[in-house]
């Protein structure tokens, strides 16, 4: 039955996928993202739905679990923190080669290298820009609640089902570890195997079933002509993404003068910072994207018409500033505030920051 519960971000995403009727998961414990394996592990998921839960060797070995299992046809995912993620990419890049759904979370933590376990924004990049090797984009959704953690996995899989390719959900240790109120829904059944056959008989594989030939699955394409038509394949995806399934979020941007853009854990700190703003007189809106790709160009040009400056606030040394700047043209000011190594800013700093860096500046 749907319920409503207290719960960490982290578990709260580990009990939406139970409820979604995800078929498996594979992974290894690394902090701040190892309450998900533990609240699958302790919840027994596979005598509730029959849903697999593996803790593999090492990040490398789960990531191409889930490329395994996914090309079954099966509703597959896997998490990790930053330096795990980057153990997955070679395999990231291989399912979006391979058009394969499958969902990957990230909860961020500082870096670079081992860095910190507090919450960071430093996989950005990584993140909308591939991340591994070759010409692929992931559909980036980054949530800024624990309820959106818990919603963002079912849209997460529909939208991997949509377009055949990997989905990445983009938290941090702050939301990942945070405790609110969170609505989930009611269990839905796992697929069947004769449903998968049904949907998905013309990709996944089943073998010679029903008498019919295998589907070989791979991201290798020797003859370059058919490797340049899958890479533009692929790119008429992401154009169709950013089409159809783009999503963004407006608060008082309607008079607005000056914007911040934030997402996650930097959005909800930045809405306190609007209202400290509007108390001062200082009229400034604050726009959360909530795909990072999909981006909300067109959204962010057409809010130059309006605003002053915008401030791209972020728990880093400067990313998606880069991103913003490329959105609005240079049709206005565009500057960066971000804190690094773990420690979260606070609505005054960002206050301070605009202030300092584009009514003053």
């Amino acid at each position: 039955m749907a319920e409503l519960k207290l719960m960490k971000g982290n578990e709260a995403l580990a009990e939406a996928a139970i409820r979604a009727g995800v078929d498996a998961y594979f992974g290894y414990p690394i902090t701040p993202q190892t309450e998900i394996i533990e609240y699958l592990m302790m919840e027994q998921p596979e005598k509730r739905t029959g849903m697999v839960v593996l803790q593999a060797e090492s990040e490398v070995a789960a990531i191409n679990m889930v490329y395994g299992a996914a090309g079954t046809g099966k509703r597959v995912f896997t998490s990790s923190s930053s330096p795990g993620i980057s153990l997955k990419q070679e395999g990231i890049s291989y399912m979006a080669g391979a058009e394969i759904p499958a969902v990957v979370v990230n909860v961020v933590r500082g870096g670079p290298g081992l860095g910190t376990i507090q919450p960071s924004q430093a996989d950005y990049f990584q993140s909308v820009k591939g991340g591994g090797h070759g010409d692929y984009k992931l559909y980036v959704l980054a949530p800024a609640s624990v309820q959106e953690m818990a919603d963002f996995v079912e849209d997460a899989f529909d939208i991997a089902f949509k377009y055949m390719a990997p989905v990445l959900i983009l938290s941090d240790g702050l939301i990942g570890q945070m405790m609110e109120k969170v609505y989930l829904k009611e269990q839905k059944p796992r697929w069947t195997d004769e449903e998968i056959y049904k949907m998905h008989n013309d990709w996944a594989t089943f073998g010679r079933k029903n008498g019919r030939e295998r589907n070989i699955i791979t991201s290798l394409d020797l003859k370059s002509e058919k490797m340049e038509k899958r890479v533009h394949r692929l790119y008429k995806k992401y154009a169709q993404m950013e089409e159809e399934d783009l999503r963004y979020e407006t608060i008082q941007c309607e008079d607005a003068e000056y914007i911040i853009v934030a997402y996650g854990s930097s959005a909800r700190i930045a809405q306190k910072t609007v209202d400290l703003a509007r108390a001062k007189g200082i009229k400034v809106g604050l726009l959360r994207p909530i795909t990072l790709f999909p981006f909300p160009k067109k959204q962010l040009m057409e809010l130059t018409k309006q605003v002053k400056g915008i401030l791209s606030v972020e728990l880093n040394t400067g990313q998606m500033v880069e991103d913003v700047r490329l959105a609005v043209e240079h049709k206005v000011p565009v500057e960066h505030f971000g804190r690094t190594g773990g420690i979260i800013h606070t609505p005054e700093e960002i206050l301070e920051a605009l202030q300092q860096k584009l009514i003053k500046g």
